[in-house]
């Protein structure tokens, strides 16, 4: 289905150690996760909040176990802080990504963003950004995006549950006002399920500006119960609203068809952030690498 070498597989650290809810998975170790990682038959990760800083013990510790960094998460303040903050804290995270070898910087603005917030519920409290929040966004990710150019890497913006862009409106409105060549697109399928989208739409409308892609999938029942009963949204993970592909109401298949006809390159990152005591990391990594390569041949 894809081209060979075209396409490497990576699973996230969040399914080990929640970076927004530290007490979830707090026993397990930095070595356990990429080991476990490798174990189940990824070629990389994204970097969690227990991975070293220096890029020479974690080069060591993943060339170890044949590990590679795909991305890691940087969160944007555009909308609520002057432009030079983000962007000092931007390069750091940039420079230490590119010694890293990835490819990809993954930014989500996190301005007025109610996604670390347990007590908010999730669909009720959603931020809005005005217009001229639109304005200043796509201004700011366009200079992080000439910054990433700088040492040859791509900036892959995050639509993110809990956030000013949420759903396909809000992803086509960033498109929009932002250009190809300053700003891609991660396209994250349990994210755009969650919202109430059709990921596979979204996917045919957006496919020239995707260059990163987190594989998500959802319990439909939980995310229902998430809207009825005003949860948040680390309420919604803590319930149990995200698994791994092939364990929730998504199906793959088209969307990994369409992904190779358009010879998609770069990273698939298997993502799907549970409580690690309900949901052993290890076996769902199994799990998720199974389907992938029953569904895609990866």
């Amino acid at each position: 289905m894809f081209k060979e070498h075209a396409v490497k597989l990576a699973i996230a650290p969040i399914a080990w150690t929640n970076d927004d809810m530290p007490e979830l998975g707090k026993d397990n170790t930095f070595e356990q996760c990429i080991s476990e990682m490798a174990l189940a038959g990824f070629q990389g990760s994204e970097v969690g909040n227990k991975y070293p800083r220096s890029p020479e013990q974690l080069h060591r510790a993943l060339g170890l176990r044949g590990l590679e960094i795909a991305s890691a998460w940087f969160s944007a303040y555009l909308t609520v802080r002057p432009y030079e903050e983000t962007a000092e804290a931007f390069r750091a995270h940039r420079d230490f990504l590119h010694v890293m070898g990835a490819k990809v910087i993954v930014v989500s603005e996190q301005g007025r963003s109610i996604q670390g917030q347990m007590d908010t519920p999730l669909f009720a409290n959603k931020p809005v950004f005005t217009e001229a929040e639109w304005v200043t966004l796509a201004n700011g990710l366009s200079g992080l995006g000439r910054l990433a150019a700088e040492k040859d890497m791509t900036l892959v913006y995050h639509h993110h549950m809990g956030t000013g862009i949420q759903t396909g409106a809000e992803i086509a409105q960033l498109m929009k006002l932002t250009e190809p060549s300053e700003v891609s697109l991660l396209f994250d399928t349990g994210h755009l399920a969650f919202a109430g989208e059709n990921p596979l739409e979204v996917l045919r409308e957006h496919l020239p500006r995707i260059k990163h892609v987190h594989l998500k999938d959802i319990r439909a029942e939980v995310t229902q119960r998430v809207m009825q009963d005003q949860l948040s949204f680390l309420q919604a993970v803590k319930a149990g609203a995200f698994t791994v592909p092939g364990d929730g109401c998504i199906s793959f298949e088209e969307i990994f068809s369409e992904l190779a006809q358009h010879s998609y390159t770069g990273w698939f990152v298997v993502e799907a952030e549970q409580d690690p005591a309900l949901a052993d990391p290890l076996e769902y990594a199994i799990k998720a690498r199974r389907y992938i390569r029953d569904i895609s041949g990866l």
